[in-house]
């Protein structure tokens, strides 16, 4: 089999970003972890992200990943620097869009929803200064709505209670645009859209990560060629509570195994 693109989030949330490689990648074959045993990483302090980072990423180089692509903006934040000085190849972290959004912002009040471990990262401290460029970044932690989408909220009453909670701030500040700084987020999009309401922007990374996946294979002469790709996907959580979630979120079925590391 053709060296496989690796993607690996803290759980099913960058399953956003595996589809926006597949649809950009479509012959690569992708090799997929969630660590969902230790879902949310937001959660948890940065040296025990760090070290399951690690560890992932040496059993995703041991398969023969030809690419990692770390699908978490928590992981990227803690340990980005960290693999890519163990592993041998190419790493590609994700990184919350405030360069576009700054960009692009009219009234120059830009707000970040992330988990507080993406927050309060160094890297991410060191975005807002290379980027903010004088606006205001909204800074707004969203505790368990990760968690709910894992738990497959993806829509629904409830869950529309609970996003009016977690975009107060953002509605009080002003705010014209809005980055979803988890990869989980991007499968609770409308919901977040009909909180802010309609003249809010929501911006992600996943097309850019796509395309920065693309680059690095082409670069490298290692693109896939021929008919589609395989997918195989693991955690280190229970498969049968994971798989139901994983086919609503993927669009098709596909086998998820268990994964020891």
């Amino acid at each position: 089999m053709t060296a496989p693109v690796g993607v690996f989030d803290s759980g099913v949330g960058g399953l956003s970003v595996a589809r926006e490689i597949r649809r950009a990648l479509p012959a690569e074959h992708l090799l997929y972890v969630a660590d969902t045993a230790y879902v949310p990483y937001g959660d948890r302090g940065e040296e025990e992200v760090r070290a399951r980072t690690l560890a992932i990423g040496a059993w995703m180089q041991a398969q023969g990943a030809k690419v990692l692509v770390v699908a978490c903006n928590t992981a990227s934040g803690a340990a980005l620097e960290a693999l890519r000085e163990v592993l041998t190849i190419p790493v590609i972290g994700l990184e919350p869009a405030l360069k576009p959004a700054v960009r692009d912002s009219a009234n120059g009040r830009v707000g970040v929803m992330a988990t507080s471990g993406t927050l309060r990262s160094a890297r991410f401290q060191r975005l807002v200064d290379n980027y903010a460029d004088g606006v205001q970044v909204v800074r707004d932690p969203c505790p368990g709505l990760a968690d709910l989408v894992e738990g497959g909220m993806l829509a629904g009453p409830e869950l529309a209670e609970r996003m009016e909670a977690y975009v107060a701030p953002l509605r009080e500040a002003g705010v014209d645009t809005v980055v979803l700084g988890c990869t989980h987020y991007a499968f609770v999009r409308d919901a977040i859209q009909e909180a802010l309401g309609p003249d809010v922007r929501l911006l992600d990374s996943a097309e850019a990560i796509a395309r920065r996946t693309r680059q690095i294979l082409a670069d490298g002469g290692a693109l896939a060629e021929g008919a589609a790709g395989s997918v195989r996907i693991l955690t280190t959580g229970d498969p049968a509570g994971v798989t139901p979630i994983v086919h609503r979120l993927w669009g098709e079925p596909a086998d998820v195994e268990r994964l020891e590391v």
